[in-house]
């Protein structure tokens, strides 16, 4: 293989990876709206999004779909049995078990039905675009990667939980930090400490990455799966030491990303790839800090300190955007927006988001 077919395949599978976390991150953003709409969890909503689609099926096979216990489903299912959502009764071919059956009858399960409905329109429409070779091709791929996501959340909810999965680093007598996370993972967790003796500290869940620190950069990498969408990469929770000054950089996409860095010295921060939810807690800044953002998201929050002015620059396109107690509709095409007080102070935010989102929400709390 050239090298010209080597570079072209990898930038192929970094574009396939990005659009299938991004797929993900869209699935879970309607599962979650599907769910508020009938007043229920979303787990809650997935179970009966699978019995609705996938027809009946046995407690144990949901806890499989779900990842929970045998003993969470069965606490799920009686409560959603008590609602009426649902209904157990013994499988005609086999006595000995019991199967779950969506009880179609009550208003909000023929309330969310129109909804599925209409995305299974739009996804039909799109299918019909292709040929039955086409076709077969995209079944073989889900069935695969569906059976791999099967197979991780079994050993996730298995695997024994110790402190191999944990890393850290001293602090020495490093001036300043660098985080860099790359590749995409389902979740992502950031928190500062003022109290901690090391540089950093950070737990996995799921896969290890490669993990390695040099001259105060701490570099995160995981190894980029094609089936991302599945989740299987699992988390990371990091702790960052807030006596030093930190440049934080996220690439490469995840599912949910929570950055929760009040006390930090933040000197900049950076958010690239596809996303689900992006959740941002700012502290205090102690100059002008630069937050960028890019990829297609389904929902981004910054929240900053009540009096910290801010600056943002909508590159890309956002259905919903809230910036401070002005809300639009339907915004984008390089619109800048600014608090009062911007440029008389030097302790400002200058954010950027070049990413077509559902939903924006930037405010000083």
């Amino acid at each position: 293989m050239s090298s010209g077919s080597e570079e072209n395949r990898t930038e192929l599978l970094g574009e396939l990876a990005q659009e299938l976390g991004q797929l993900k991150g869209l699935s879970a953003s309607f599962v979650r709206a599907a769910a508020a709409r009938m007043g229920v969890t979303v787990t809650d909503m997935q179970v009966i999004e699978s019995l609705t689609s996938s027809g009946p099926m046995t407690a144990g096979q949901l806890a499989d779909l779900t990842g929970l216990t045998t003993g969470a489903i069965t606490g799920m299912l009686n409560r959603l049995e008590e609602a009426g959502l649902v209904r157990r009764e013994r499988d005609p071919e086999d006595g000995r078990r019991v199967i779950v059956r969506i009880n179609p009858n009550t208003d909000q399960i023929r309330g969310i039905g129109p909804s599925f409905d209409s995305i299974g329109e739009a996804l039909e429409e799109q299918i019909a675009r292709y040929n039955d070779e086409q076709i077969a091709f995209l079944v073989e791929f889900l069935k695969r990667s569906n059976a791999a996501a099967r197979q991780e959340i079994l050993w996730l909810r298995e695997a024994p939980r110790n402190e191999e999965n944990s890393y850290s680093a001293p602090l020495g007598d490093l001036a300043s930090g660098r985080l860099v996370v790359s590749s995409g993972i389902t979740r992502i967790i950031v928190r500062a400490d003022d109290a901690m003796d090391e540089l950093y500290k950070a737990r996995f869940e799921g896969s290890v990455p490669d993990v390695n620190t040099k001259d105060g950069v701490v570099t995160i990498r995981y190894p980029r799966r094609l089936w991302v969408m599945s989740g299987g990469q699992g988390a990371v929770e990091v702790t960052l030491n807030a006596a030093l000054p930190w440049q934080i950089v996220i690439q490469g996409g995840a599912s949910e990303i929570t950055a929760e860095l009040s006390g930090l010295n933040l000197a900049g921060l950076e958010v690239k790839g596809g996303m689900s939810m992006v959740t941002l807690e700012l502290p205090a800044p102690s100059g002008v800090v630069p937050v960028r953002i890019s990829g297609s998201a389904s929902q981004i929050t910054v929240h900053r300190p009540a009096g910290v002015p801010a600056r943002v620059h909508l590159k890309g396109w956002a259905s919903e955007f809230i910036f401070d107690n002005q809300a639009f509709s339907n915004l984008g095409n390089d619109v800048r927006l600014q608090s009062p007080g911007y440029e008389a102070t030097d302790q400002r935010y200058d954010i950027d988001v070049s990413s077509s989102v559902s939903m924006v929400t930037i405010t000083a709390d």
